[in-house]
């Protein structure tokens, strides 16, 4: 049974059980996918009803940010651990290597999943980078044709939300993929062109702070953080 969160539901997992699930959805027969909404994207879905469809019709739905832990607490509904995207993935892709298991990359600017690729490679043994693609296309189906050709186990899609989640449900009935994972801008952080907080940020929950401090520019979006709060107080007092 999922948490719900401002209508979005979230699955109340460990790290270690989001990712003995994502290892076994990659086994099972058909596409599934992988959504890991911040209280950003929460406010996003609250707005957008085909959103909150594709992220509510995943396979798997991971509470990516401190703020969806505070929100879950204060509607009584505690989750059980923050599972950011891009840890997840990176935990996924450590087990992919062992197995000799293959990753298609999707997303950022041109030449970034490429250098993604090369330092993935070298931090997962074994596993197997079996394309790229940077996310500035129009038309899907050649990216879909792309990537039915090399048939990876799991495909990372990092266009940006909601875009991201409305590719996957969009084509998840057609792509030969187990897995696909939504993760914004991780390739960016996985090529090594954008760092993550320090471990001391990340325990405390303050990554978006970090964040924030080294790009001034995202003021913006972090206000969704305030506003998700005070939608989740309303939604408790009702």
């Amino acid at each position: 049974m999922r948490i719900d969160v401002l209508g979005v539901g979230f699955d109340n997992l460990t790290m270690t059980e989001a990712v003995s699930r994502g290892a076994a959805l990659l086994e099972e027969p058909g596409c599934h996918y992988v959504v890991t909404p911040n209280p950003e994207i929460v406010e996003v879905c609250r707005g957008n009803p085909a959103a909150m469809q594709a992220v509510n019709g995943a396979d798997l739905v991971l509470p990516d940010g401190i703020g969806v832990i505070y929100g879950a607490k204060i509607l009584g509904t505690p989750l059980r651990a923050k599972l950011p995207g891009i840890d997840f993935a990176a935990a996924l892709m450590t087990q992919m290597g062992r197995e000799g298991k293959s990753v298609f990359l999707l997303g950022a600017k041109p030449g970034v999943a490429d250098a993604a690729g090369e330092k993935l490679r070298e931090r997962f043994p074994g596993l197997v980078i079996a394309g790229t693609n940077d996310g500035y296309f129009q038309d899907d189906d050649p990216v879909v044709e792309k990537i039915n050709a090399v048939q990876p186990d799991l495909l990372l899609v990092c266009l940006g939300a909601p875009k991201q989640e409305l590719w996957m449900q969009r084509n998840a009935p057609r792509l030969r993929v187990g897995l696909m994972a939504g993760l914004g801008g991780s390739l960016d952080v996985f090529a090594g062109n954008v760092k993550r907080a320090p471990k001391f940020f990340q325990k405390l929950g303050l990554e978006w702070f970090y964040r924030l401090i080294k790009e001034p520019k995202r003021i913006g979006r972090m206000m969704k953080l305030p506003l998700f709060l005070v939608h989740v107080a309303g939604a408790k007092n009702k």
